[in-house]
């Protein structure tokens, strides 16, 4: 079981007047998600309708470690959030996307479900610049986006929630950025 709870109104400092902490508090929103995994022994004891975990990849993005973060301070946790996020979204991502599609005999168009991370508006349009991507192909990012912000680690889950059993035969692939940055992506498989 994968448990993600994240408390984000923790980071809110009430005398920062920084456009970070103002993005901050606006976008990002307490959350939790929960999946329960099961191995391939345990899957024909089961009737889990969700996907299959295919392939996975971890990229720790260069020169990014100012983008994204928390500062300890004597008043708690403060956002570090830079406007060039996006920039490693769109240049940094694609690379780390294509690696592991290409590992796994798969490129971009060969994916019928989307499973990005809402991080905000501009890292929704910075996936669909840098993957060559349509709003409707992260339509369920944006709903949940729209529903309930940027709810940090929960928020991938939320997005898969909306997408967990609809899609028979199809490839997806999760997608998340954090401090770092860094950017997971989870190569999925729904059975036909």
């Amino acid at each position: 079981m994968l448990v993600s709870v994240e408390l984000c109104s923790l980071t809110l400092q009430r005398d920062d007047v920084s456009v970070a902490n103002f993005v901050a508090s606006g976008l990002f929103g307490d959350g939790a998600a929960a999946v329960v995994m099961v191995g391939a022994e345990r899957a024909g004891d089961l009737a889990a309708p969700g996907p299959d975990v295919v392939d996975t990849r971890s990229t720790l993005h260069p020169d990014s470690a100012s983008e994204i973060g928390f500062d300890v301070g004597g008043t708690g946790f403060r956002i570090v959030l830079s406007a060039s996020v996006s920039h490693t979204a769109t240049q940094g991502v694609p690379g780390a996307v294509v690696a592991l599609l290409g590992r796994n005999n798969l490129a971009v168009r060969d994916i019928e479900a989307w499973i990005a991370h809402p991080g905000g508006p501009r890292v929704l349009e910075a996936f669909e610049q840098g993957l060559g991507l349509t709003r409707e192909q992260l339509a369920a990012s944006w709903r949940s986006l729209d529903a309930v912000g940027n709810l940090s680690s929960a928020s991938v889950l939320h997005v898969l929630a909306d997408q967990f059993s609809q899609l028979p035969g199809a490839n997806g692939l999760l997608l998340a950025l954090g401090p770092g940055v860094t950017s997971e992506s989870v190569l999925l498989k729904w059975a036909a």
